[in-house]
């Protein structure tokens, strides 16, 4: 087999009866929304910052260097700690969450954490809206970062478990697509509310994420517990488990997919100690995925973007207006190609999509760090024509983001873990993603002011090496059963030294397991 090519098992493995359903598209709709309420914080954070009342209640210091220091560097004048602690405090709530949520998910299912986070991400809408001092603001971000974590860590994996194997990726991507909807809607809020007069505006776009909170909240209620998690945590009554199946693929022929999740299952129940095991030679390219993948996520400097994609902009030299439109632009962009690959990632394949969006992120952040050092200097600022080109630039790295790495961030971590570790490796692969994150947002605003337009240069090379590690170390899960996904790593000519030495005809996953223990 060639390096870095595809596996293609999916004529082996064969296919599933089954159709979308109605059933399963409103149960992923309602699910998906957790989502909306990630996006929302991402997007609301980074225009209540670029906020002149907001920072004059809060960030004294801050508006003070921005309106009244004519000498500082157009690149530092957002250099705050408590400023960036304000973004970043959420993510260390959230990673702490995400390992609480683990054996919440495996034990009760996946639909308590989706409700556990919509109470969370509401207790936290309230104290943001309310807050009179910086530590009710920091309450209400750590509450929210609860909320998040165990979104994040329940509803990827609800997605990839009810979608029909070969609609899986699209079925998923739904939640980057929420992730978007929440990112563009904050936007859009920021722009309308920043002219209030009073100056109270702000409140309004940290209470209203309320909203979206609500509706994950009240729509988990009725939410069905899925097949996969029915039979884990049910253990002596998998006819409730197929009855949901038949309900969920529409069709009383499950066979086939229904003995492969009691297989997994019977793997599973000798698993005691999810987090010890996944460290074991035979699940090595899962947890190196699910360290690797959300890393590449946060380092493509994406969340730089969304979190202070106004703040960047006011560093060019556009107004606080301006700014904020600008970031309602990008998140068109992005919600928009997020659609698109929604619609053909099942067809095009996951690897392709990966390639594609890693070379335009590429070459558009290499051309932003260039316009910028060529022609943004400590003071001034852009003339309004290369204004426009770094916003189109931008706007073309969001979109290759929102192609790629953004839905495919999400999708590849859920649906290539065995059921027995699947709960546990999705909380390392969130935890991974909310430490980098953190890391992220907590430094980006002091490497803006000492590497400057190297920033971009910096970003743009890590995205080199992502396409690079994708291209010879991922191997292709398109229309893949998630309970066969094991057949991908003993094909590739990498992976199958760690797990492809069994037979695929005569290997007993069970005994091996039991024998190990």
């Amino acid at each position: 087999m060639a390096v870095g090519s595809g596996v293609s098992v999916g004529s082996e493995v064969g296919t599933y009866n089954g159709q979308i359903t109605r059933f399963v598209v409103l149960s992923c709709m309602v699910a998906a929304t957790g989502g909306i309420i990630f996006g929302y914080d991402i997007g609301i954070s980074g225009g209540v910052t670029s906020m002149e009342p907001f920072l004059k209640k809060f960030f004294r210091k801050v508006y003070t260097k921005m309106e009244e220091d004519t000498k500082i560097s157009n690149y530092c004048k957002f250099d705050s700690q408590l400023l960036t602690s304000f973004t970043s405090s959420l993510y260390v709530a959230g990673l702490i969450a995400t390992f609480f949520a683990s054996p919440i998910t495996r034990a009760f299912g996946r639909k308590p954490s989706i409700l556990i986070g919509g109470v969370a991400f509401l207790a936290g809408a309230a104290f943001g809206g309310a807050a009179y001092n910086i530590y009710m603001l920091i309450i209400g971000r750590v509450l929210l970062g609860v909320g998040v974590g165990f979104a994040n860590q329940s509803v990827p994996l609800y997605l990839s478990e009810m979608a029909p194997s070969r609609y899986r990726g699209a079925f998923n991507m739904g939640f980057q697509f929420c992730v978007g909807i929440g990112v563009l809607a904050a936007n859009l809020l920021n722009y309308g509310i920043q002219k209030i007069e009073g100056g109270w505006g702000w409140r309004i776009s940290l209470a209203m994420a309320a909203v979206p909170a609500s509706i994950l909240t009240i729509g988990a209620l009725f939410l069905p517990e899925t097949p996969n998690s029915l039979i884990q945590y049910n253990k002596d009554d998998p006819d409730k488990a197929k009855k949901m199946l038949q309900k969920v693929r529409g069709t009383d022929d499950v066979k086939a997919e229904f003995d492969d999740l009691l297989t997994a299952n019977e793997i599973s129940k000798t698993i005691k100690h999810p987090f010890k095991n996944i460290l074991r030679q035979k699940y090595r390219p899962q947890l190196v995925m699910a360290i690797a993948i959300p890393f590449f996520q946060q380092v493509t400097g994406i969340n730089v973007i969304s979190f202070y994609a106004p703040i960047l902009f006011r560093t060019i030299g556009f107004g606080e207006s301006a700014s904020l439109m600008s970031a309602v632009v990008t998140g068109l962009v992005g919600l928009s190609m997020t659609f698109l690959s929604l619609l053909i990632v099942d067809r095009v394949g996951r690897r392709t999509i990966f390639t594609i969006g890693g070379v335009q992120m590429f070459v558009s952040q290499m051309l932003v760090g260039a316009i910028m050092a060529a022609k943004l200097g400590d003071h001034g600022g852009l003339s309004k024509g290369y204004g426009f080109s770094v916003l189109i630039l931008i706007c073309t790295y969001v979109a290759g983001f929102g192609l790629s790495w953004g839905p495919l961030g999400w999708l590849i971590p859920s649906e290539i873990f065995p059921l027995e570790i699947r709960s546990a490796g999705q909380s390392i692969t969130v935890a991974v993603g909310f430490l980098f994150t953190f890391i992220v947002a907590q430094t980006f605003l002091t490497m803006l002011c000492h590497l400057k337009s190297g920033t971009f240069f910096f970003f743009g090379g890590w995205v080199a090496v992502m396409t690079v590690f994708v291209y010879f170390f991922l191997p292709e899960t398109k229309n893949v059963p998630i309970e066969k996904m094991d057949r991908i790593w003993k094909k590739h000519w990498f992976w199958k030294k760690y797990v492809g030495k069994e037979d695929d005809t005569n290997y007993d996953p069970v005994a091996e397991i039991k024998t190990d223990i």
